[in-house]
């Protein structure tokens, strides 16, 4: 299954939400790939492994399930989540792209891939249906986590530093 959605972050015709930069969007895509547990509810522990230029390897473990995954960067482009066939688990992958189309507006892309392909029958189609309303929660939840630590000055430049 293939699935995408658009989360709008800045609105200029919404003066109720805070405007959050590009550089402190991607800061935040970045610290989700880095600490996924302070944005998955379920996720029991994530140990980074090998670093490349712009890339490295994560272990996430949600309870006896263990997934290894690579994260690649593209700074203040695109954060690409890549998960390779592992078990049971066919490979699949995640992409969240910024996207600017005018000064005043910020946007992330959220792509998914599951690597299972369409499904035709109706019971898979109600699970991929639940999966897609899942995926989009969880992203909800994350861009809400991501103003929250904008609004706390958590991801400004000279904090991180």
């Amino acid at each position: 299954m293939k699935f995408e959605h658009l989360i709008q972050i800045n609105d200029p015709m919404n003066p109720l939400i805070d405007t959050i930069s590009i550089e402190q969007l991607w800061r935040g895509l970045v610290l989700r790939a880095e600490s996924p547990t302070l944005f998955v509810p379920h996720l029991d522990e994530c140990t980074i492994g090998e670093r490349s230029s712009g890339s490295f390897s994560r272990r996430l473990r949600y309870g006896d399930l263990v997934i290894d995954d690579v994260v690649h960067l593209t700074p203040l482009k695109e954060v690409r989540y890549e998960v390779p066939a592992q078990g049971e688990i066919a490979a699949s992958s995640l992409v969240m792209k910024i996207e600017a189309p005018t000064s005043a507006v910020l946007l992330v892309r959220f792509c998914y891939d599951d690597g299972l392909g369409e499904h035709s029958d109706p019971a898979n189609e109600m699970y991929d249906d639940f999966k897609r309303s899942a995926y989009q929660e969880a992203d909800i939840d994350t861009v809400r986590i991501l103003r929250q630590l904008a609004g706390e000055g958590k991801l400004d430049a000279s904090y991180l530093n």
